[in-house]
This record gives C-alpha cells, structure tokens and sequence, in this order.
C-alpha cells in the first residue's frame, strides 16, 4: 500500500491538487488488497487521481466508496478508471446520490469491465432517470461477469423494473439483484415474474417494500426456488460427469500403464533368462577352475604346513631358552633397583641435614640484621630528638625577643607618661628625668648585649648539635653498609654453598638416572628379545592354525559350491517355471481388465442414457409446471375480471340506488 500512497500524491501534484490527508490516513491503514474510503468526502482532483490509478493498479480486488458524496463528475472519472481495470471484483458505491450521468458511466462499466463480480449501488437514484436507468439494463444484458447486483432504494419505478426484466432475459451471469425498497408496484412485479423463466442463472430476487402483491412475491420465490434446483441438479450432473470422466481416463491410463509394465516385465524376464543362462554356464567354468586350482594349493599347503610344524618345533625350542634368559634378567633387575633404592635414601638424608644447617645459618645472619637495624632506628631517633630540642631553642630565642620588643614598647609608654607628669613639673625634675633616661638607656643596652651574647650561645649550640647529628648520621650510614655487605656476603656465601650442594646432589642424581635408564634399556632389550621370540612363536601358531582353517574351508567351500551348483540349477528352473506362471497369470488378468473396461464403458452409456432420460423428464415436468402456472395465471386474470365485473355491478348497483332515493333530493348541492 506504501507504493499506492506515493502514486496517488505524484498523480494529485501532477493535477496540481494536494492530495486528501484522509484519503493518505485511510491508504496508510488498509490491509492488502482491499481500498476502503467509506465516509470519505472525495473531490474531483481526489477522484480523477484514483481513476487513474485505478488504470494500472494490479493490486487491488476490493474497493469501498460508500457515503463518499461524489459528484457527478468525480463519479464519472473513478468508473473511467475502473473500465480499464482487470483485477478490481467488489465494488460498493452506496449512498453517492448517483443520477444520469452516473447510470450512463455504470452502463459503460458494465459493457466494458469483465472482472467486476459484485456490484453495490444502494441509495442513489438511478430510478429517476429512465432513459440513463435504460441504458444500465442494457449494459447489464450484455454483462458476463456480474454475480451480484444491489441496487435498493433507487427510485426505480414499474418502467425501471420492466427495463431489468428484458435485461435478465438476455443476461447469463447475474446470480442474486436486490431491489427492495423501491417502486416496483404490481406491473413491474408481473414484468419481473414474466422475465424470470427466461433466465435460468438467477437463484436469488429481492422484492420488498416494493408495493407488490403477495401472489406475485410467491409466484417470484417459486421461480427462484426453481433455479436452485436446477442450479443444484446441473452441477450434480456436472460432478458426477467431471468423476465419471476422471475414472474413465484414470481406467484408461491404468490400464495403458498395466500393459506397458507387463510387457517391460516380459522384455526384462527374457533377457534376464538368457544373461542367466550364460553366466551359470560361465560360472559353471570357472568354478571348474577354481576347484583345480584349489586341489593345486591344497597340495602346496599340505606341503608348507609339514615344514610349519617343523618350525614351530624349533620356535618352541628357542622360546624356552630365551624364557630362562628373562627370568635371570628379572632377578638381576630387582637386586640392581633394591640398591639403588637404598643409596637414594641415604643421599636424601644427607641432602635434609645439609639443608636443616643452612636454614639455621640463614636465621642467625636474619637476627644479626635485625640488631643492625635496630640500632639504626635508635640513632634516628636520638637525631629526631635533638633535632626537637634546637626546634624549642630558636623558639625559646624568638620568645625573648618578642618580650624584649615588648618591654621596649612598655618602656616608651612610660617614657610618654613621664613626659606628660614633667610637663606640669618641668622645671623642678628636668635634671631627675635626664638621669633617669640615662639609666634606663643603659639598662637597655645591657640588656640587649646580653640577649645577643645568649643568642649567639644558641646558635653555637645548635651548631654543635647539627655537627653532632651529621656525625651520627655518618656513624649510622657506616654502620648500616658495613651490616648490608655483611649480610650480603652472608647471602652470597649461604647461596654459592647451596649451589655447590645441589649441583654435587643434581650430579648424584643424574648418575643414578643414567644407572637406572641404561638397567632399564638392559631391562627393555632382553623383554624386547622375549616379546619378539613370543611373537615368533604366536605367530608361527597362528600361521599353522591358519593353514588349517584354510584347508578345512576349502575343503567346505568346495562342497559349497557343488551344492549352490546343484541349487542354481534348480532355482533357475523354479523361477523359469514362476515366470512363466506369472506371465499366464498377468495374461488373464489382462483379460479381466479389458472385461472391467468393456463393464465401464457400458456403465458409463447407461447413466448418460438415464441422465438424458432425467433432464427430458425435467423438461418435461418443467412444460408441465409453465402450463399450470399459465392457467392458473389465466384463472387468475378470469377470477380478477369477474371480481372487476362484480363491482363494477355494485358500484352501479350503489349509484343507482344513491340516485333514486329521498335523501338525494334533500341533501344541499355542492
């Protein structure tokens, strides 16, 4: 459908129209194979776009445009589209309000389409237009597709339905037309009731709401009910013919088959028989043969297996002696690894002392190092706190410092307030003051003298206690090299011993293996001398066992041969004698089979004899039934004429009785 969207939006851009965003909805949704555009509101362009769609699209079977209010010309371009079209089999156009020019277009669609099967064209109004709804029912005569036609609340009136009826004379296609509600009244019925023996397609006519009588609306349902049954009987005829026909041609070609088998068979047996026959006369030579050849070897045989023996003899001999031989070696092996066994012990147990006395080598160098180490961690420490105390002296120092800033300033403060008191008493303590300042500035002096000459006692303090941390560190860097390189050269030495020990152990070791590998290959050799002269002698055994077995099945098959020869004759004789029991058997079955056909084919006349004999009764039940319809129409038309007659009588009867009574001269004129 994602092909069909993007063809009807190029044809709309073609037009220069946009296309229906509804209509793109509605073609996004549908399933394949089906266009439904109910309720849609079509336009022009819409519609001319789809007719030409339509023309090409051989996808689509279904197409719903019911309530689509399309205009007379949107109508007329969809159905020019459609006249085209092969594929499209449903239709619905309900609810267009089609009028004239839409009953011309349907009558071209009818003449032209020839795919179309059902057709619905509920509430328009074809009706209403005689000469366009004429058109349509000639159409719809010539129409040989059409199956099922709708066409309720038309509008069509008794000159419509007369229209349809000559087009249902002529039409053989048509199956169900539904024309209820419409007005039909009693002529069209009669039209339509008079038309339907004409046509023998029609099984199915609705007529309600149509004002039609009732004995009209029977005698229509006996008509359709009519068609049925010959709808009913002829595709029953038709089947049984269809099967018949196909068990004829199945006999005939079974038949055919059982003959053409029978005599590939015959072909087959013969040539069978002949290629049998030469080679049992071959085989028959060449079993000769073979048994000469075969008394030849045995001879030969005979003869190998008499020096076999003797070989064996000898075979056995050696075995023996070589037996022996093993069994010293066996013993000489067992003392040699018993040996062996003990010195690798005694080696293992040197090797575990050995290794106990380096373990405890290595943890009296591991205790050394630790001391080492931790008399290296006590000069760090000792350092660390030397290093504090000249961190607390440069403290202390920076304290006396501030205190004497502190002093100072202390000092100048009384300095001022000195000077505010002398300024009320200047002249009687200017010489006090004098002194005063004097001493205090040597005071100073002295003070600040000591506080450098104490400075620089720390400092050469924390000199010599730099000096002496640098010393320590040296002491303990010398100390800390010379207990690495003696614990290094421990390592070393440790290492070099275990070393010499493993490589003395590893040599030990691979002596014994080479020992022990060439014991082994002593060992290998003399089992391999064994096994071969074992093996000699098994087979030797086997051999003579085999000439044995070879001469004694030779001898059966030799007997074995006589008896297939003797077998093969008589089994060529019983199946010469079975084919030819066959062939007589397949000959009459032969037989039975053309008798079966020849049964068939007279069967076969006789039910086309019954079945023509049905039909002519058929036909003739059916005259009989049109003539009692047609005097009971005629007793119908007298009755009805009679009853008209009789009112007639009493509408006069009533007149004149009105005419001639009192009442007449007394009732005041219009």
């Amino acid at each position: 459908m994602e092909e069909f969207r993007r063809t009807y939006s190029r044809l709309c851009k073609e037009s220069g129209a946009e296309p229906q965003e509804t209509v793109l909805q509605q073609m996004h949704q549908l399933p394949q194979g089906r266009l439904d555009l109910a309720t849609q509101s079509l336009t022009v362009d819409t519609c001319r776009a789809l007719g030409k769609l339509l023309q090409k699209e051989a996808l689509l079977t279904e197409l719903v445009l019911s309530d689509c209010m399309l205009s007379e010309e949107g109508a007329v371009l969809l159905l020019q589209g459609l006249c085209v079209n092969t594929i499209v089999r449903f239709l619905d156009l309900k609810g267009n309000n089609l009028r004239a020019s839409g009953a011309e277009a349907l009558a071209k669609l009818l003449r032209q389409n020839k795919s179309i099967q059902s057709l619905t064209l509920e509430w328009n109004s074809l009706g209403t237009w005689e000469e366009a709804f004429a058109a349509f029912c000639g159409a719809l005569a010539a129409n040989g597709a059409l199956r099922q036609l709708d066409l309720r609340n038309n509008q069509i009136s008794h000159k419509g339905a007369e229209e349809l009826a000559l087009a249902l004379k002529s039409n053989t296609s048509l199956q169900q037309l539904d024309l209820r509600w419409n007005h039909i009244g009693l002529l069209g019925g009669r039209a339509l009731v008079n038309c339907l023996p004409s046509n023998r397609t029609l099984w199915k006519l609705e007529l309600a709401g149509n004002s039609i009588p009732g004995d009209i609306l029977r005698a229509v349902e006996q008509a359709m009910d009519h068609n049925q049954d010959r709808q009913t009987a002829f595709r029953e005829s038709q089947a049984r013919a269809h099967v018949l026909s196909k068990e004829v041609r199945h006999l005939r070609e079974e038949k055919s088959k059982q003959f053409l088998d029978l005599m590939e068979t015959i072909d087959r047996q013969r040539e069978e028989m002949v290629r049998t026959s030469k080679a049992s006369a071959a085989r028959v030579g060449q079993l000769q043969e073979a048994l000469n050849e075969r008394h030849s070897i045995i001879n030969a045989l005979k003869a190998k297996l008499q020096m076999a023996e003797a070989a064996l003899a000898l075979s056995e001999q050696k075995a023996q002696d070589l037996g022996e031989l093993l069994a010293t070696a066996e013993q000489e092996q067992r003392s040699l690894a018993q040996r062996q066994a003990k010195e690798h012990r005694l080696e293992q147990q040197e090797a575990a002392e050995r290794e106990s006395k380096l373990l405890r080598d290595l943890s009296a160098a591991n205790e050394k190092n630790l001391l080492l180490q931790n008399q290296v961690d006590e000069l760090e420490r000792k350092v660390k706190s030397q290093q504090d105390q000249l961190f607390l002296t440069r403290q202390e120092l920076t304290n006396t410092a501030a205190e004497l800033k502190m002093r100072a300033v202390q000092a100048e403060e009384r300095l001022e307030l000195e000077k505010k008191r002398s300024r009320q008493s200047l002249e009687d303590a200017e010489h006090l003051r004098f002194k005063e300042v004097e001493h205090m500035t040597r005071h100073l002096e002295e003070s600040e003298r000591a506080m450098q000459e104490r400075v620089q006692r720390l400092e050469a303090v924390r000199l010599s206690l730099e000096e002496e941390l640098s010393r320590a560190k040296a002491v303990a860097l010398s100390e800390r090299s010379q207990a690495e390189e003696e614990l290094i050269k421990a390592k070393n030495q440790v290492r070099l011993e275990e070393q010499q020990r493993l490589a003395h152990l590893e040599e030990k070791l691979r002596l014994l293996a080479q020992a022990r590998d060439e014991a082994q290959s002593a060992c290998l050799q003399q089992k391999q001398v064994v096994a071969d002269a074992q093996a000699r002698a098994s087979q030797l055994g086997r051999q003579v066992e085999g000439l044995r077995r070879r001469l004694e099945e030779l001898q059966q098959e030799l007997s074995n041969k006589d008896q297939e020869k003797a077998a093969e004759v008589t089994r060529v004789r019983l199946e010469l004698q079975e084919q030819n029991g066959r062939l007589q058997a397949e000959l009459t079955a032969q037989e039975a089979l053309k008798e079966k056909a020849a049964a068939l084919e007279r069967q076969l006349k006789v039910i086309a004899s019954d079945h023509r004999e049905a039909l002519l009764d058929r036909e003739s039940e059916n005259a009989s039934l049109r003539e009692k319809l047609r005097l009971k129409q005629a007793e119908i038309a007298r009755i009805r004429d009679e009853e008209a007659q009789r009112a007639s009588f009493l509408q006069n009867a009533v007149l004149a009785y009105v005419q001639g009574s009192p009442l007449r001269t007394l009732s005041p004129q219009k």
